[in-house]
């Protein structure tokens, strides 16, 4: 089971109270809420192995260098050395560094990579999986890695992680007509505002579904467009040979990366706390008693 965890953190932070406090007053609503994902999902699906994907690098300068808006109304504050700020609300920033020693303290192992955001780390650890694979996310992107032969599926939170979307190749059919390297072909046409990507204008989801199923991929509508017997209406000709420059280098941006150094760790999910001494203390300083006994109860059974 892989965790796109700022995914899962911010749907935390957003759906538990900000009246979730430490002793001394400070929001511990993130924390908590994410604590209580963790514990919920090992208590339904009994992984046996569990990564917590972490975003070392939100906004990787490489993909900024393809497609200079990627993610850029996101900036809080520009860096001239290493990732830029990500603009997050005040009361969250303080709670994400109590999440990382946490999940240290539990045993669950936290994943990044210099460079690579935390997609690429689910990206590149599907990739290397000799078994089945949830991925938990929020975020859509993920779709593209969704394999029925290799068993690799999308666990999509629709209120917390007790409703989950289970998202296979036959549910992507049936919503956007297309697999998973199709969704990655799909994104790339219609674009993504919230990740600053414009898509091609005028070539919304049902237009790009539509030709994808009639050219099969990307590359084959691009060969249709220089093909005058091909079936594209002259509008439609006309918008994607103009978008030819953000269609040369878009894919790449949106593709996953499946080759991502990382570091060694331990997957396996633990059934007992890797530093007791630590989470007591941990607990005790945050307010997070409840949420820990919850946590630690599912890893035991």
């Amino acid at each position: 089971m892989l965790l796109d965890t700022a995914s899962l953190y911010f749907r935390a932070y957003y759906g538990v109270p900000d009246s979730v406090r430490a002793p001394d007053g400070t929001p511990v609503n993130a924390v908590r809420g994410l604590l209580d994902f963790i514990a919920r999902l090992v208590q339904d699906h009994r992984p046996d192995d569990l990564v917590a994907c972490w975003d070392d690098d939100w906004r990787p300068q490489w993909r900024v260098d393809l497609i200079p808006s990627y993610k850029a109304h996101r900036v809080a504050e520009e860096q001239e050395q290493g990732p830029d700020v990500e603009e997050t609300p005040d009361t969250l920033d303080p709670q994400v560094p109590v999440i990382q020693e946490v999940l240290a303290a539990v045993g669950i192992a936290r994943v990044g990579a210099e460079g690579y955001e935390a997609d690429d780390v689910i990206g590149t650890l599907t990739a290397r999986a000799t078994g089945p694979v949830d991925i938990v996310t929020g975020d859509r992107d993920l779709f593209q890695l969704i394999d029925d032969a290799r068993e690799r599926r999308v666990l999509y939170p629709l209120k917390g992680v007790g409703t989950l979307q289970v998202t296979d190749e036959a549910w992507l059919r049936e919503k956007y007509g297309v697999d998973g390297p199709g969704y990655a072909d799909l994104a790339t046409l219609r674009g993504d505002p919230s990740d600053g990507l414009p898509g091609v204008p005028g070539i919304g989801e049902k237009t790009a579904a539509k030709l994808l199923d009639a050219y099969g991929d990307l590359a084959g509508i691009m060969a249709a467009i220089d093909d005058r017997t091909s079936k594209l209406t002259p509008s439609q000709r006309k918008r994607l040979d103009e978008a030819r420059p953000y269609l040369a280098v878009a894919p790449k941006v949106v593709k996953v990366a499946s080759d991502v150094p990382l570091p060694v760790f331990d997957a396996s999910l633990p059934s007992a706390p890797r530093d007791p001494g630590a989470l007591k203390e941990l607990a005790g300083r945050w307010g997070l008693g409840g949420a820990v006994v919850r946590l630690l109860a599912a890893l035991e059974r």
